[in-house]
């Protein structure tokens, strides 16, 4: 029987394949290494003068700031003159590129390295912002992918359908982990904010277009979301790449309440999530058929009159994060024609209190929280 080291056979020269085994070893623990400070370089970088410059100043951090809903919401609190913003993104340039094309000025901002499909760069942004010396006054888990159009589940580095993981499970790590810093804020309103969507409110027209949101029991997100011993889909039905994201944000709007319920009255954070209206227009919709994207931002505009710009729907999250008139904990805003915020109705399952604290349970298993 040949017997192999790392891949490499040892019949005849064992010796020379295991000198070589090793150095390959080393070489692969210096890359992992480079890797490890490419990713934190930011922070160091920017430690001594951004602490400076934002001593004045609030700081929120934005999942998923580098286009869309979430570079909008960036420009508008930059823009007021009030916060710093972490634009945390999973491409750094390209969240460069983007600060720099909405004339955001240097000093202002902050981009750091997260993967929201990657437990471990969840934990490790979490270590890269608490090395910056900067406080917490809010976040906005924002960052979402959706796959419609998908045949076949895709998986996150630990092997959980990637919509869920991405949407959900990885923000809800992320909030955990940063609710003490949050904690630790002198604001008078420190917030964390879930962008939900009105896509998993059954109770709308636009929430029962099918497939319809529906977490039944849970076995899919008990098993693991794995698509080997268990569903990847929550309910444990078989894969659709729509109902995977509205499903996630269902997941969303539960754990903002969860979240109230558990905290906001020791902590004083209020918690709240919203739907912006609809953004025909966002990156969101990029994996979705051609004649689609073509066509649902004219039938948006002219028919349904839910069309909202980026720029807009940035303004309004920008009032959920520092508005005093939309400082209640526990709520899920809208906007009217009129631009004018309201509290809206979560569907029953979406407002659910034991389905919120199960899917709660399952996500702290599942994330390495229990």
């Amino acid at each position: 029987m040949e017997v192999a080291f790392l891949g490499l056979p040892l019949h005849n020269h064992g010796q020379r394949a295991v000198r070589v085994a090793s150095k390959a070893l080393k070489c692969q623990s210096m890359a992992h290494s480079i890797r490890a400070n490419a990713v934190a370089a930011p922070v160091e970088t920017m430690k001594s003068a951004e602490e400076k410059k934002t001593s004045t100043k609030s700081v929120c951090i934005i999942t998923g700031a580098s286009s869309g809903l979430g570079l909008a919401t960036t420009k508008a609190l930059v823009d007021s003159g009030e916060f710093h913003v972490v634009m945390a993104c999973r491409d750094f340039l390209k969240a460069e590129k983007a600060a720099k094309s909405v004339g955001l000025p240097k000093g202002s901002y902050t981009v750091m390295h997260l993967d929201l499909a990657s437990l471990e760069s969840v934990r490790q942004f979490v270590k890269n912002f608490r090395s910056s010396g900067m406080p917490l006054d809010a976040l906005v888990c924002n960052a979402a992918v959706y796959f419609p159009t998908a045949k076949e589940p895709t998986y996150s580095a630990e092997g959980f359908e990637l919509s869920v993981a991405t949407n959900h499970l990885g923000h809800f790590l992320l909030a955990r982990l940063l609710l003490e810093d949050l904690e630790k804020s002198e604001s008078k309103s420190k917030r964390l904010i879930i962008v939900g969507s009105i896509t998993g409110n059954t109770n709308t027209l636009a929430g029962n277009v099918p497939p319809k949101a529906n977490l039944g029991d849970c076995r899919g997100l008990s098993g693991g979301l794995n698509g080997v011993t268990s569903s990847p889909m929550i309910d444990g039905g078989a894969f659709d790449g729509a109902k995977a994201y509205k499903d996630s944000k269902v997941c969303n709007m539960l754990t903002m309440q969860e979240f109230h319920r558990r905290y906001h009255e020791k902590t004083g954070i209020t918690f709240s999530s919203l739907y912006p209206g609809c953004i025909a227009t966002t990156g969101l919709f990029r994996s979705h058929i051609p004649l689609f994207r073509a066509l649902f931002p004219p039938f948006q505009k002219y028919i349904t009159k839910g069309f909202v710009s980026e720029e807009e729907s940035g303004k309004r999250l920008a009032q959920v994060v520092q508005d005093s008139s939309l400082s209640k904990s526990g709520v899920y805003w809208s906007w009217n024609n009129d631009s004018s915020s309201f509290e809206n109705v979560l569907s029953e399952e979406a407002s659910d209190e034991a389905k919120a604290k199960k899917v709660w349970e399952l996500s702290e298993k599942l994330v390495g929280l229990a």
